[in-house]
């Protein structure tokens, strides 16, 4: 794909992308703007537990791991997380993470597309969910011009460094 005369692909993840998602990670919760971890809590995740979980992801049919490649260089990803529950099983959680200097290009709306699509292929996936902070206008624009639905707000649901409380924004899409 080519957005703003940077060009990119969308691939499924693999084991060897480990390090780099680990680093996109601790530099976007870095940021300390719209994660929920905050970078103390993360910072010392060692690779093999990053390599484990992406393990589990792949090793998982209702589990999905899609990147942003530029120029060769993973650049971003999406994840999808299942319930374990049976009457969970039909739905999971997405997180996404791209890397500063790649946002607003269309990486995330690709991304995100890349995954609807995997759900709607994938015959056990009937709901994806996920929570945003109601700060994330950007975010939120996006899910909803993606067809996200909001389904809920968890009031005061994060509190910050300096006091404030940010909602959780719960949206869906049903495939």
């Amino acid at each position: 794909m080519f957005k703003d005369h940077v060009e990119y692909i969308i691939r499924n993840g693999k084991l060897g992308d480990a390090e780099v998602l680990l680093d996109i990670g601790r530099s976007v919760i870095s940021e300390d703007e719209y994660f929920i971890a905050v970078s103390e809590e993360v910072e010392k995740t060692p690779l093999h537990e990053e390599k484990e979980r992406i393990l589990s992801i792949l090793d998982n049919i209702k589990d999905t791991l899609i990147v942003a490649e530029v120029n060769g260089l993973v650049v971003g990803s999406i994840e999808f997380r299942s319930q374990t529950r049976k009457r969970l099983s039909h739905t999971g959680s997405v997180s996404m993470s791209i890397s500063k200097n790649y946002r607003g290009m269309g990486i995330g709306k690709a991304l995100l597309k890349a995954l609807v699509d995997w759900a709607e292929e994938n015959p056990l996936i009937e709901k994806i969910s996920l929570g945003v902070f109601s700060t994330n206008q950007r975010a939120i624009s996006l899910y909803k011009q993606m067809g996200f639905l909001e389904e809920g707000r968890l009031m005061k649901e994060y509190k910050l460094h300096n006091g404030e409380y940010i909602d959780d924004v719960l949206m869906c899409k049903f495939v």
